[in-house]
């Protein structure tokens, strides 16, 4: 296993215990696992590029890695009620959708090439941004911050559900137009 894999892999085991932290209350830790598991991700990147050691694993590793940091904190968060199970919901359903889209087109296909949208990935910055807001105060002892005369987590609330159902409908439509092209829909 390549070192960019070894690291992902690393990030994946990180996401029961940044879950562990927050449903216990310890947002400090749970803040720093989080952190970690970002620059784990910026990091597994450039090692991969610098070292040329892309591999077809990390393509599908790394951004299931992505989601079930996002998807693990959102659910830990949502059950101490600090961001809405509505919006956790929301989340969970898109990112859900997407790998059974995956799962579907692999069964038609014998591969697929692993292309974010561009309104995905605003998605995400936006995702991490909302667990940020939330774990960053308490771990750091940080007031609330305003945005637009909303509370920052309120805003990014707004946000994120609005770039998820944008980004899952979108993601909807890209499947569809593959199904038809390898007679999956008829």
């Amino acid at each position: 296993m390549s070192i960019p894999n070894i690291i992902t892999f690393l990030r994946i085991l990180a996401v029961p215990l940044a879950m562990y932290m927050i449903l216990t209350g310890n947002m400090a830790w749970a803040f720093g696992l989080f952190v970690a598991a970002g620059l784990s991700d910026a990091l597994d990147g450039a090692v991969a590029r610098m070292c040329r050691a892309r591999t077809v694993l990390g393509g599908y590793l790394d951004p299931l890695a992505d989601k079930a940091l996002i998807v693990g904190v959102y659910l830990a968060l949502g059950y101490v009620a600090q961001i809405p199970l509505w919006l956790v919901m929301l989340v969970v359903f898109r990112d859900v959708m997407i790998i059974a889209g995956v799962i579907l087109l692999l069964t038609l296909k014998e591969t697929l090439v692993m292309q974010p949208l561009y309104l995905s990935k605003v998605n995400t910055v936006v995702q991490i941004a909302l667990a940020a807001a939330v774990l960053a105060p308490p771990a750091l002892g940080l007031p609330d911050f305003h945005l637009f005369g909303l509370e920052l987590v309120e805003a990014l609330v707004y946000a994120c559900a609005a770039t998820t159902v944008a980004s899952g409908l979108l993601y909807a439509r890209r499947a569809s137009l593959l199904f038809h092209r390898y007679g999956g829909v008829r």
